[in-house]
This record gives structure tokens, C-alpha cells and sequence, in this order.
């Protein structure tokens, strides 16, 4: 692209989005006490897909979907609202959350690969250097934690499994909304149906290994859970999904390199994240990379090539 071009029907809802999540991984660190994250989950999804409902009838959508859109919702659901949130939820019992969102945004990688090989998004030399520049910088954030907590090593390495096992669920709920058979659905009533069918699975999963429900009388968490249901979900995922389909999953991820900066700031600032010269060319490589990974030199993420 010759001109730097922004539409602000992509930049406002990226910069919205990407505020919400960044602040997010440190809302879900204060869920993980009285209550098992498999409930904390499924109270999550249950206020979010209703709250999503009235989203869908206030846009004007019916909330009827017929049978492969129902179909549709619930690969949708079990892609992106139980494994990737179960995955992440588990992850940070082992891990800080600044680390989690880290790892969590080499999401750009399966994003990029995946939306070539089902998209025929084919994505550039400059990506792959840049990807292999995240994944050093994440390395030597690995390091870094198996250096202060060395007794932890397996809690640790547990935690970055899955994380990586969320990023991957998060990653093909992407590819798999933004195929042309699932874009033909209403947005927002899809969404409300996912979040909906989640809700059951996550609450069937919460029954299974944690038992009869669990509520917490505090204060903070409902407070936390109202956040993250109403602004981290159905708010930042009516913003998100749109812009996937409108730039594709791989441009979308940009956020991915923002997302670590807010994360490791609360990290550091609520969690005492220690940094050294390791973490911060750690971060910085992470960072560094994911920009380099997704960004070309006339172009931005708000100047798309149509896709």
C-alpha cells in the first residue's frame, strides 16, 4: 500500500479491545481462590452469552441460527470459551500473569500459519524472522523463571503447557469464525449461542473435576467476574471478531504484541514481578518481534490489504 490510510472502523475497536485484555490477565489471577476456575469460568460464560443476547436483538439480529449455525456456535464454543479458557484459567495457578499473557501472545504464530493453510493468508519472510525473534525472547523468559524458582521447574513448565494449549484452542476459534460457511451467520447472535453452548460444557467440566458449584461472598470477585463477563467478553469479543473478519486473523494478533506491555505492567506492579537484563531482553525480543512479525514498512494494522 503507496498511502498510510487508517480506518477507524478497525482502530477504534483494536484500541478498545486491546486496553480491556491487557488488563484482564490480572482480573482472572484474583478469580483463582475459594471458587475452582472450572466455575469461575462457567459463571463467566453464563453472564457473558446473555449480555451477548442483548447485544444481538439491540443490533437487530434474530437469535435464531437453524441447525448449522447452532453447529456452527458450538465448535465456536468448545474452540475458543473451553479450552482456551480453561487452559489459561489452569495456567496461572502456576505461572504469573504477566508471563501467561507473554506466552499467550505468540498467538500471531498458529494465527498466521493457520490462516495460510485454510485462508490462503500467506504470511511474509519478514513474518518469519520476526516469529523467530517472539519465540527467543519467550525462551529466555522460560529461562527466567526456571532460574528464580527452580524447585517449581514442573509447575512451571505445566503452566506454560497450557498456556500454549489455550493460545492454540484461541487460534483455531479465529481461523475457523473467519471461514467464508461461519462469516455468513449473524456476528453477534453466533457469538451469544458460543458463549452460550460454553457455559454448559464449562459448567459440565466444573461438575466433573471440581464438584457441586462453589460461590465466593467476596466483594472483589464478583466484581472482578462482572468485568470479565460484560467488558473482557462480551464487549472486547463483539469488537474483536469483527475485526478478524474484516483484516484477517493474522493482522488482528497485532494486539498480541500489546497486550504483554499492560500485563507485565500489572504483573510487575501487583504480582512483584522481578525483572533482570534476562527478562528485559526477553520481553523486549517478544515484543520486538511480534511488531516486526506483523507490521510492513507503508503499511499498519489499521491499513489492511482487503481481505
Amino acid at each position: 500500500m503507496s498511502e498510510r490510510r487508517f480506518d477507524l472502523s478497525v482502530v477504534i475497536p483494536f484500541i478498545i479491545f486491546t486496553g480491556i485484555w491487557g488488563s484482564t490477565w490480572i482480573v482472572i489471577r484474583d478469580q483463582l481462590g475459594a471458587v475452582p476456575a472450572h466455575w469461575s469460568i462457567t459463571y463467566r460464560f453464563i453472564i457473558a452469552a446473555a449480555a451477548m443476547a442483548v447485544v444481538a436483538m439491540v443490533k437487530g439480529e434474530s437469535l435464531r441460527l437453524g441447525r448449522q449455525g447452532l453447529i456452527a456456535a458450538a465448535i465456536l464454543g468448545v474452540l475458543q470459551f473451553v479450552i482456551n479458557f480453561n487452559a489459561v484459567y489452569l495456567a496461572e495457578h502456576h505461572v504469573t500473569s504477566g508471563l501467561v499473557a507473554t506466552v499467550f501472545a505468540l498467538l500471531l504464530i498458529p494465527n498466521s500459519l493457520l490462516g495460510w493453510a485454510f485462508l490462503g493468508q500467506k504470511p511474509s519472510a519478514r513474518f518469519a524472522w520476526g516469529s523467530l525473534l517472539a519465540v527467543t525472547g519467550i525462551l529466555l523468559l522460560f529461562v527466567h523463571e526456571l532460574r528464580e524458582h527452580p524447585s517449581q521447574s514442573g509447575a512451571i513448565l505445566l503452566g506454560i503447557a497450557l498456556t500454549l494449549c489455550g493460545m492454540l484452542g484461541a487460534s483455531a476459534a479465529n481461523i475457523f469464525q473467519a471461514r467464508e460457511k461461519v462469516r455468513r451467520f449473524p456476528l453477534f447472535t453466533l457469538l451469544a449461542w458460543a458463549m452460550g453452548f460454553g457455559a454448559l460444557m464449562d459448567g459440565a467440566i466444573a461438575l466433573i473435576f471440581a464438584g457441586p458449584p462453589v460461590i465466593e461472598a467476596r466483594f472483589g470477585y464478583w466484581l472482578g467476574l462482572v468485568y470479565l463477563a460484560i467488558f473482557a467478553s462480551a464487549l472486547a469479543f463483539s469488537l474483536y471478531l469483527p475485526v478478524v473478519r474484516k483484516i484477517g486473523p493474522a493482522k488482528a494478533a497485532y494486539s498480541s504484541a500489546l497486550v504483554p506491555i499492560i500485563a507485565m505492567g500489572f504483573s510487575t506492579w501487583i504480582e512483584d514481578y522481578r525483572w533482570t537484563l534476562l527478562t528485559v531482553a526477553g520481553a523486549s525480543l517478544a515484543i520486538g518481534g511480534m511488531l516486526v512479525a506483523l507490521t510492513r514498512s507503508r503499511s499498519t494494522v489499521a491499513a489492511p490489504d482487503a481481505a
